[in-house]
């Protein structure tokens, strides 16, 4: 393990011991003042952000409203981190209580039926107070994880989640390689349970290649293979902020198109993913938390 990666496993640790014990409102206080020193620095993940913010909004990248933009970001980035480490010691009938959810029964119509349902989210809002509220409502999910560095690191966010109830498959095998998690997530679908999976970037070969706000970007292929080879519905999902609370926008299945070979289904149904991402994340741009390239034109040609 490098010096590097110490020093990031050492970080985490302490925010899951001691953020937890910071009265809430303090906490609150810390990240957001965290969120404004790492936006008035303007180092690249705040550049980045703003570049993506200039995407989803189509306004010049040195119009003023996109550095308040920023800002509004940072600091709904900072405030999932923030619940990141008070998740485990929160009282997890309020976060179910505190989620407004609009179209609810686009998930719980398909579980009742006895169909499994893949659950498709970009990076928005807290995705993890999001999963907490479902299985506060009766139904864990499998979910995947990737693999970080260091593996101490791994092993404590797959832990998080496992304590939150999920099941967290790792998405490669330790030291690379495939891990088969698409296996085991086809059969959870076939017994009628849901999966999770954050859905809007995918930089892979195996990327489904859509069009995002007007430009070209890739995004995970797994979600419309898993509805096409199970029989699973897939429903996007965006999760948000609603004040100090928090909200799931949850939109209608994405249907298997009728004609066609799998791959043009597969493109078909990431590509209506894709929109709703849209509508979702142009609704509400400062909790979308992308901080890296999306789009494959801003992308290294390597």
């Amino acid at each position: 393990m490098t010096l590097t990666d110490r020093i990031v496993a050492a970080a985490y640790s302490v925010g899951w011991s001691l953020v937890k014990l910071l009265p809430e409102p303090l906490a609150a206080r810390l990240f957001r003042a965290i969120a404004d020193v790492m936006w008035r620095r303007r180092g690249k993940s705040v550049l980045r952000l703003e570049s993506n913010l200039a995407r989803v909004t189509g306004r010049d990248k040195t119009d003023p409203y996109l550095r308040e933009l920023s800002r509004a970001g940072l600091r709904s980035y900072f405030r999932y981190w923030m619940e990141v480490f008070r998740l485990p010691a929160m009282d997890h009938r309020r976060i179910v209580e505190s989620t407004h959810v609009t179209d609810e029964h686009h998930i719980f119509d398909v579980l009742a039926a006895g169909r499994g349902i893949v659950i498709a989210i970009p990076h928005t809002g807290n995705w993890d107070a999001a999963g907490t509220w479902l299985i506060g409502r009766g139904h864990s999910f499998t979910t995947v994880a990737e693999r970080l560095k260091p593996e101490s690191l791994f092993e404590r966010f797959v832990a998080f989640r496992e304590g939150l109830g999920m099941e967290v498959l790792p998405l490669t095998a330790k030291g690379g390689g495939t891990a088969h998690a698409f296996g085991t997530l086809a059969k959870r679908l076939r017994e009628g349970k849901a999966v999770a999976l954050p859905a809007e970037r995918d930089l892979t070969a195996t990327g489904v290649e859509v069009d995002f706000f007007g430009a070209r970007a890739r995004m995970v292929a797994g979600p419309a293979l898993l509805a096409i080879q199970t029989g699973a519905a897939l429903v996007p999902a965006i999760p948000l902020f609603e004040g100090k609370e928090w909200g799931l926008q949850v939109y209608e299945e994405i249907p298997v198109p009728a004609e066609g070979t799998r791959q043009e289904k597969v493109a078909a149904m990431t590509q209506r993913m894709a929109h709703a991402f849209e509508k979702g994340i142009a609704e509400r741009p400062e909790d979308w938390h992308m901080l890296q390239r999306l789009w494959l034109d801003d992308l290294d040609p390597r």
